[in-house]
């Protein structure tokens, strides 16, 4: 990490972080699945009361918003986090590992909480800004929507946001560094989920049959030329076969067969065509062998688009806190968001947090190794507190 350009803040941040780094590992220590975050939000909001927001509870089921204003302004800013942790046996063997058998904080949403709560004490106690400083923890991004939920349940229009943003984690990326891009950031995903009926038959006498095992190997080596012949080579996308179950034993025809299918892309208009043209395949390909197919298409979460002005406004804040060697480029990648809810409906950014490398925080998020780094936390929350008192000044 090259010399800091603002290091008063980043040393006034510093010294709070150890607070910040044992409320992320009591987190850590107590992980709730999507919707279940019920000490993790009883913990948020006690704090965010203690330094004088107003806590609102309830959205999205579980969610938090904390609500500070000063000043006059007309201005507002969002900034959220998420609380989530995953279904996952932990094996790091940390003091802090998990106390819950099948559950832990394998993404970070640990560190992106504490991250979030001490750029709120900061934020309350030491700066004068004028506006309106609205704090998201949010429940569920893992797979089940919660920012939708948040949405729906009346966010932005309970608590007003002339931006939002947010940040993740990321392993691979030095601590020290934030990373970014305009525009497509991350992937849509959806998933299709096929059910092919033929006719089961002894496995000696297969003509008296219809045989679902053949039609499912032809669909899933087929999917792909979905995406190798008939999606723009420079628009990317993934169609991923992630199970197939069928039959139970070595020499019956079972009757029927189900796929499960993820698709990602980073262009809605490919998005569409992806899902237009499974429908035709897999109806086409059951035609062919004389079968029944049923296809549940469910469309999860969208394209996260970052908004130019947002991002570049994320963009000088980061270079001004760090400097402008530790701001850097960072391309668009086909894992999922569920953030992108709220920037459809807010001008907003999604940026990179350097989680460190190799052993020191490379461990890739989803796995039974990975941790938060905790020397990343005071970046983020310096980060997030440059931020929203640039746009409050």
């Amino acid at each position: 990490m090259n010399a800091p350009l603002n290091p008063a803040l980043l040393s006034a941040v510093q010294a709070l972080a150890p607070e910040f780094v044992g409320i992320r590992h009591q987190i850590h220590a107590f992980p709730e699945l999507a919707f279940e975050e019920l000490r993790t939000s009883d913990l948020v909001a006690e704090r965010l009361q203690s330094w004088g927001y107003e806590v609102h509870r309830g959205l999205g089921s579980t969610g938090v918003v904390g609500r500070l204003k000063k000043g006059q302004g007309s201005r507002s800013i969002g900034i959220r986090a998420d609380m989530d942790a995953l279904p996952i046996q932990e094996k790091t063997g940390l003091p802090y590992a998990s106390t819950l058998s099948g559950k832990m904080h394998a993404c970070g949403h640990d560190g992106h909480t504490a991250i979030l709560l001490c750029a709120a004490r900061y934020l309350a106690e030491s700066v004068d800004y004028n506006g309106t400083l609205n704090l998201i923890f949010q429940p569920a991004e893992e797979n089940e929507g919660g920012a939708l939920r948040m949405v729906d349940d009346g966010l932005f229009e309970q608590f007003p946001c002339d931006e939002i943003y947010a940040l993740h984690n990321t392993p691979g990326l030095p601590v020290g560094q934030i990373g970014m891009i305009t525009g497509p950031a991350m992937a849509s995903f959806d998933r299709a989920t096929v059910t092919l009926t033929g006719r089961s038959a002894h496995g000696a006498m297969p003509h008296h049959g219809i045989d679902v095992m053949q039609a499912a190997a032809s669909i899933v080596l087929g999917l792909q030329s979905l995406v190798s012949r008939e999606v723009d080579a420079l628009k990317s996308a993934v169609i991923t076969v992630g199970s197939i179950q069928a039959g139970a034993t070595y020499n019956i025809v079972p009757e029927s067969a189900t796929i499960k299918i993820g698709i990602r892309a980073l262009n809605p208009e490919v998005r569409n065509q992806i899902e237009t043209r499974l429908r035709d395949f897999v109806g086409a390909q059951a035609q062919s062998y004389q079968l029944q197919a049923d296809l549940l298409y469910e469309r999860k979460y969208p394209v996260l688009v970052n908004h130019a002005a947002q991002t570049e406004r994320a963009r000088e804040v980061a270079a001004q806190l760090l400097g402008a060697d530790n701001v850097v480029t960072r391309g668009p990648v086909m894992g999922s968001e569920d953030f992108a809810y709220m920037l459809e409906h807010r001008p907003g950014a999604y940026v990179r947090l350097g989680n460190g490398l190799g052993q020191d925080g490379g461990c890739m998020v989803h796995n039974p190794l990975y941790d938060f780094n905790d020397k990343a936390l005071h970046i983020g929350a310096a980060f997030w507190a440059s931020l929203a008192q640039s746009y409050l000044q």
